[in-house]
This record gives structure tokens, sequence and C-alpha cells, in this order.
């Protein structure tokens, strides 16, 4: 599959998953911002697509992304991350979402298993109930010490302005 086909729409995506489901495939979903994308994110997804057969990657739209993160952020659109992401081989499918938070995607689809990285304390995690209600589990994987994107641009900052 050519990497820009595991772009779905919110339907496109519904519609796999119940054919994934049925084939009995495990599905694993993650979701995040995925700004200027680093060794802490691939690790993260390649930790993520070893829990199942299949990594759903929902990534955050850019109005999501300027809710949680503020007008300056995302750097990079949707577009180009959701297409970065799509070209890495432990991502299976990926798809958009404007909301702030994974909820109705995550109530919508349903998956197998639920993967967060190791700074989200158990108990925040959202849509934790969706998943453990229909049997699955949540994964926290640890984060990378120094890898964030806010860390790059500090130091793209730093670096420019020492010139």
């Amino acid at each position: 599959m050519k990497f820009k086909e595991k772009v779905k729409s919110r339907d496109e995506l519904k519609t796999l998953m119940n054919g994934l489901k049925a084939e009995g495939k495990k599905v694993v979903f993650t979701n995040g911002c995925f700004d200027l994308i680093h060794v802490g994110h691939t690790r993260y997804l390649e930790e993520a697509r070893k829990l199942g057969d299949v990594l759903i990657v929902a990534v955050n739209s850019d109005q999501s992304v300027r809710t949680i993160k503020g007008d300056r952020r995302p750097i990079i659109p949707q577009e180009e991350r959701a297409e970065v992401l799509a070209a890495l081989q432990c991502v299976d499918l990926v798809v958009i979402f404007d909301e702030p938070d994974p909820h109705d995607i995550l109530s919508s689809l349903k998956p197998h298993v639920l993967v967060k990285g190791g700074d989200w304390d158990e108990d925040t995690i959202i849509g934790r109930d969706i998943v453990e209600s229909i049997g699955g589990r949540v994964v926290r994987i640890p984060e990378i010490r120094g890898a964030s994107t806010s860390n790059i641009v500090s130091r793209i900052i730093r670096y420019h302005s020492e010139e």
C-alpha cells in the first residue's frame, strides 16, 4: 500500500475497522499532535506497533492543536503530519480528528489496545474507559527524555539567536 493511501477519513476507517475485527486482527490505537516528528515519536510508534496486528494513528487537526497548544502551533500542517506518519513502516492507518481529545473517535472505533506515552498518568488517559469496557487494554510506553517538539523548537531558537 502506498503511504498516502494509509490516510483515511473517519468513515473509511470505521469501515476498515469492522473488516479488521471480523478477520480477528488486534487493532492498536494511539493519537497525538505529532508536530515535528522526532526520535521519541518513531520509537514510541515502533513499540506501539508490536502490541497488535494493525496500528492506527489519530492525528490532531490544526485547529485541535491550536486549541490544545496555542496559536503558534502546529508548525507543520495536518496533511503533512499525516503523510509523514503514513510513510513510517510501523504505521498502518492514519486519521485526522478535529476534537481536542480522541474520545469520540475511540468511541467509534473501539480498538483492542490504546497506547499513550509514559507522560500520561494512567487515570487521566482519555478513552481508557471505552477500551477497557470492551475487554481491551491500555498501555503506557516510557517517553524518551528530551525528545519533544518543544525541546527541538527551543534548540532552534537558541542556536539561531547565537548567530
